[in-house]
């Protein structure tokens, strides 16, 4: 029996309602992670073989345990290579070190601007290569997500080919080595599915508008944490209120009109996408969904990692630096090449397949590209899916009750116990520079123990001034909620 270690916040048979979704954060803030996480638990799900989340506990002080309990740890990451996942990264290189079983990154990528300068380097590239390096003491190579990052990393002296490959998002080879996407006659009364980014240009904001009013049989998908407490709750809007070009209130059309959903796992977005005619927008997992599902899709890259993945795999695209005021998605869809990732996928697939083996890694197509008996997909039917969320506007009045009675007392206690663990570390580092003063008879010390008194002070009190807030909040939303569902 084969026992892996998988980073992931979840199993794809694991149904987690949003409330413990937002409480866990079991979608490691974007649900789009759950993509390319089903995609790998499909492929090394072997007969025998059992495979466990680390539900983001990563702490070196796991190695003994986990030395103990598994066989393989591997690691799917998306854009990693960033400044914000820098602690992230050097928790998970203090680990590896630790460790004594094989450690695999099956894709990781370098996050950087649309034209990136590799030869300026990043603030992060020590943080890399040390992580690098740890992975390469404990697995053959790494798998990237494209020739961006892979010149990045050959710039900071690994090799490529023998350190490190490109194999793309393994999210594309969720079902193989073939893709078969739709032929759909696309028209204004189309069902389609719009995925965004607040992170995208203004102009791409603006054309992915003037597409949900093209085809206004349109669902919009979220992929944020806090659009999920937006839909679940309507509560607490992403954005400036005078956004007009990215759903940011629960009082926005798509919204107000139930032409949402949040998707809780792969399974049922991947059922509910493969109904659709035509997906776009700038999320690159929510397309790639709808490519794997047979939908014709439409992406717009923002930034390297996109573009890399968008190359890698022929997406079918437009650039951003290509959309005009004037441009209409109808324009775009007559002159699409949708079935251009279809063409490029068995080489993808082999690839990918060949990195798997160079690394030692069993997986369901080690004797035929086109198992028949899949493990995964025994199980995942007989697995009870959660249905996607819908907008608090689109639900009963019961429903919207029981939404605020689960949400809101959850929320008071993560406050509390925020207060709590604030409390015990300022009373820690207290202690310990008292006993440090009584040691050394630092009087500067007395200033600091102060501030540390204050800052206690300070922060309790905030606490405080949440709890009485978020109580209020919750009034008034019910309020709003109730007198929504009355002039309905």
């Amino acid at each position: 029996m084969k026992r892996i270690i998988i980073r992931a916040g979840m199993t794809p048979f694991e149904q987690f309602d949003a409330p413990y979704l937002m409480k866990h954060n079991s979608i490691g803030g974007n649900v789009g992670n759950l993509i390319y996480q089903y995609s790998i638990f499909r492929t090394l799900m072997t007969e025998g073989t059992t495979i466990t989340p680390d539900y983001y506990y990563y702490d070196e002080e796991r190695a003994d345990e986990i030395n103990a309990n598994f066989d393989l740890y591997v690691i799917p990451l998306a854009d990693a290579f960033r400044k914000e996942f820098v602690p992230t990264l050097r928790k998970y290189t203090r680990l590896i070190k630790k460790l004594k079983i094989p450690v695999v990154v099956i894709g990781v990528g370098l996050r950087a601007p649309f034209e990136p300068d590799l030869d300026g380097g990043f603030p992060f590239d020590e943080d890399v290569k040390a992580f690098v390096s740890a992975v390469l003491e404990r697995s053959s190579m790494l798998g990237l997500r494209g020739e961006i990052t892979s010149k990045y990393l050959t710039r900071l002296g690994f090799r490529e080919g023998i350190d490190h490959r490109v194999i793309g998002c393994p999210s594309m080879y969720a079902f193989g080595r073939d893709l078969h996407i739709r032929e759909t006659n696309i028209t204004p009364e189309s069902m389609i599915t719009v995925n965004s980014s607040r992170l995208a240009p203004q102009n791409v904001l603006d054309f992915i508008t003037r597409g949900m009013e093209e085809y206004p049989n349109h669902y919009f998908i979220p992929q944020w944490m806090k659009e999920l407490k937006l839909t679940y709750t309507g509560t607490h809007p992403i954005a400036d209120l005078s956004v007009t070009n990215y759903p940011v209130k629960m009082s926005d059309p798509a919204y107000m009109n139930d032409r949402v959903r949040f998707f809780l796992n792969a399974q049922t977005w991947f059922d509910f996408i493969g109904q659709a005619d035509l997906s776009f927008g700038a999320r690159l997992h929510g397309n790639i969904t709808a490519t794997l599902a047979g939908t014709p899709s439409i992406l717009i890259p923002k930034d390297a990692r996109m573009r890399e993945l968008t190359d890698y795999h022929q997406l079918t695209h437009i650039w951003a630096n290509d959309i005009t005021a004037d441009t209409q998605l109808s324009d775009v869809v007559a002159s699409a090449d949708f079935q251009s990732p279809a063409r490029v996928q068995a080489r993808n697939f082999d690839n990918f397949v060949d990195f798997l083996n160079v690394n030692d890694l069993e997986h369901i197509y080690q004797e035929t590209n086109y198992p028949e008996n899949v493990p995964f997909d025994r199980q995942m039917a007989q697995t009870e899916l959660l249905p996607p969320v819908q907008p608090i506007s689109g639900v009963s009045l019961e429903e919207a009750v029981a939404r605020f009675e689960r949400f809101f007392p959850e929320q008071e206690k993560k406050i509390a116990d925020a207060q709590k663990q604030t409390k015990a570390q300022l009373a820690e580092k207290d202690k310990k520079i008292k006993a440090l003063q009584k040691q050394t008879g630092m009087a500067q010390k007395d200033q600091e123990i102060a501030a540390l008194k204050a800052q206690l002070a300070a922060q309790t009190k905030k606490m405080k001034h949440q709890q009485g807030t978020l109580n209020r909040k919750a009034v008034r939303a019910a309020l709003k909620t109730a007198d929504l569902f009355a002039k309905k």
